[in-house]
């Protein structure tokens, strides 16, 4: 096989192995995401080897969307961490096998606690899924690895289980889009769900013309302006607007009448406006819902501020 057949057979076995799942979802899934719900402290991660990479990418994806967790590996508990632990936590252990000697050894300690285990394993019959509050399945046919031997499908499908708690607990939980921004400040997520227009907008030398202006000299405007677009305001209010795509239909459609016509005869009225509090993340819905590539910017009197487009939206 050639690697680029080898890298299909791969993709397909890992896609496999994520629909396989569907099949075993069942109510211990949803008392998994009650526990979670209910739960007054932090969602605990662990596994050992290749699990815990991806308890640790789970417990990332929880925090991020509204469910306080982390990842703590189940050696370091034998250590000192376990006081990490408390009754109002909930602990999520990760093992394909379900047999991991190392997540074994601290379950007495769970159950004396009356703390509540979510195991994910590939085994039902395991201790570990036997010895849980609840067990999800996450068993697989085959690993995508030729040899059968290294973790692929099986974390793939790990990681996809969890991805699906998250956004189980993400519609419980109502979380919105403002949420999600408050968690990631830093980013450029977070900057396009907490900017808002009057942050970007454009407000110096608009392409401001009136309803009146023939449109031999509103094509040099647009041209001008450098936005593709031209803001008709008349009594100091915005009144219309006129792209340079209106322009070339007028062209195409008046023919040698182009000249002859004035601005308002062919500029769009009602031009779509927003508010200068309005943030980045519903201008950019207003944009492609609407097919176009900018807004303006309008006080409550209708008073042009600035000029949003989809530039100004790139953050």
């Amino acid at each position: 096989m050639t690697n680029r057949e080898i890298a299909e057979q791969c993709l397909r076995d890992e896609a496999q192995a994520i629909l396989s799942l569907i099949p075993q979802l069942d109510e211990a899934f949803d008392q998994a995401v009650n526990l979670i719900l209910k739960c007054h402290g932090k969602v605990i991660l662990t596994g050992v080897g290749k699990s815990g990479h991806i308890g640790a990418k789970i417990a990332a994806t929880l925090s991020s969307t509204g469910t306080p967790a982390f990842y703590v590996s189940p050696l370091d508990l034998y250590h000192g961490d376990l006081g990490v632990i408390t009754r109002d936590d909930v602990v999520i252990a990760i093992s394909h096998s379900g047999m991991t000697d190392e997540l074994l050894r601290f379950i007495p300690f769970l159950i004396e606690g009356n703390i509540p285990l979510i195991s994910i394993t590939s085994n039902p019959d395991s201790l570990l899924a036997h010895n849980s509050t609840c067990h999800i399945n996450a068993a697989i046919r085959r690993e995508a690895c030729p040899l059968n031997l290294a973790p692929t499908s099986s974390t793939t499908a790990t990681l996809a289980m969890g991805d699906a708690l998250a956004c189980a607990l993400i519609e419980q939980r109502q979380f919105k889009e403002r949420d999600f921004a408050r968690f990631h400040p830093g980013g450029s997520l977070g900057k396009r769900l907490l900017t808002r227009a009057r942050d970007v907008m454009r407000s110096d030398d608009l392409p401001v013309i009136s309803p009146d202006m023939p449109m031999g000299e509103t094509v040099i405007h647009v041209s001008e302006g450098r936005l593709g677009l031209c803001v008709i305001v008349e009594d100091e209010r915005v009144v219309g607007i006129i792209t340079d795509g209106d322009v070339r239909r007028a062209m195409q459609h008046l023919k040698e009448r182009f000249f002859e016509v004035t601005v308002k005869e062919v500029m769009t009225h009602n031009p779509k406006c927003v508010n200068p509090n309005i943030k980045i993340s519903e201008i950019q819905h207003i944009l492609q819902d609407n097919k176009i590539h900018a807004v303006l910017v309008v006080d409550d009197q209708h008073h042009l501020l600035g000029i949003v487009d989809n530039f100004s939206c790139a953050l």
